[in-house]
């Protein structure tokens, strides 16, 4: 069994963290997707979408996108609860998740890839214009955050979670984005502190 990921790249370190919490280890096989790589034709047999990352099992069945490998681990070792207990705390993680990774680490994440040159390896044709909506869009986002956060001290309520963990790398992901966390977001700020503390963080 092992991962293929390239590890500067926010969703394999989302994958990452998530073992971390869990204290799974499993072997890590490292792909450029700056080089292009993942377009090759072997990493393309294994993913379609030429994604990363990617858990390829022992008889090679490979599991893609970042939710579902976790989702594979969740249910392989329950503990600690990373998805949520019950019917209400996993739809209340899911809920959270789906807003973290849809409008905070997507639109950082397309500010990323429209609009610093390096990213047109990625993004090509890259459209300025879509990478500053992207900027607002997240902007606004961290607003809803930073209320949401007033009373409760992770994402999704009192247990952290995978909600958390896309919230930590997509933050992370604002410095390579030239994104900066307005100051009066104090509430994030102390939320992302605490994260951005915990072992699994350095993943």
């Amino acid at each position: 069994m092992k991962i293929i990921e390239t590890r500067q790249a926010p969703n394999p370190r989302r994958v990452r963290i998530f073992l971390a919490e869990k204290g799974i280890e499993i072997e890590y096989e490292e792909i450029s997707i700056m080089t292009g790589e993942q377009r090759s034709d072997a990493f393309t047999a294994i993913n379609p979408m030429q994604r990363v990352p990617v858990l390829v099992l022992d008889d090679g069945t490979a599991i893609a996108e970042t939710v579902a490998i976790c989702r594979y681990f969740e249910e392989q070792q329950p503990k600690p609860a990373l998805m949520g207990e019950g019917a209400l705390g996993r739809a209340t993680v899911e809920m959270w998740q789906r807003r973290m990774e849809s409008d905070l680490l997507w639109t950082v994440g397309n500010k990323f890839r429209h609009t610093n040159p390096r990213a047109i390896v990625l993004e090509d044709p890259q459209i300025a214009q879509w990478g500053e909506v992207n900027e607002g869009r997240a902007m606004d986002f961290l607003k809803v955050l930073d209320a949401h956060l007033a009373d409760r001290p992770f994402v999704a309520g009192d247990n952290y979670s995978i909600a958390d963990i896309t919230g930590l790398c997509a933050v992370d992901f604002m410095k390579p984005a030239q994104l900066e966390l307005p100051s009066e977001h104090t509430n994030v700020a102390r939320w992302y502190g605490e994260l951005a503390a915990r072992p699994s963080a350095q993943a």
